[in-house]
């Protein structure tokens, strides 16, 4: 008798656990192409004027000097006003290809090439490659997401490529 209540007890509260962890919201990582135009490549050049090295994504906010999309180049009047979040793969995986939160400091003039979102009023875009003055080139983008060239390719510098 007693090993049966407690059997009912402990299934009861591990029910509850479960339920209780399965209705915590699911957080915002998502695959490409859920948020980005794989069809809207663009190159955004400027200066970096924040960056938020958190999970599931690091973001790099340009302000941008120079824009191409859609083969036409763009020139804004006011880059402080002209700010673009650019999406790139989990901190950790940064790291490991060689891009510390270090190489990227506030200020740090940055060419990246991605992809905007799939809403083009917002002024985001997921970033695949970031290129420094000096011509060091990283991957940034998440691998396996769907993303034109995600990595599948193997381009990431985790065997030895370029560190900052």
């Amino acid at each position: 008798m007693m090993r049966s209540k407690f059997r009912w007890i402990s299934g009861a509260m591990a029910v509850g656990a479960l339920s209780v962890l399965s209705y915590a919201p699911a957080d915002a990582h998502h695959a490409f192409g859920a948020e980005f135009d794989a069809d809207a490549p663009m190159q955004l050049v400027g200066t970096v004027v924040r960056l938020e090295w958190v999970n599931p994504h690091s973001w790099i906010h340009i302000a941008v000097e120079r824009m191409t999309r859609g083969g036409e180049e763009f020139v804004p009047a006011d880059p402080s006003a002209e700010v673009w979040m650019v999406e790139g793969g989990t901190p950790n995986v940064l790291v490991r290809r060689g891009l510390r939160r270090e190489c990227v400091p506030i200020g740090s003039r940055l060419v990246v090439d991605g992809y905007q979102a799939k809403d083009h009023t917002l002024k985001r875009a997921n970033g695949r490659d970031v290129t420094f003055p000096d011509g060091r080139k990283f991957f940034m983008g998440s691998s396996g997401t769907g993303a034109p060239g995600d990595g599948a390719d193997r381009r990431s510098l985790a065997g030895g490529g370029d560190r900052c």
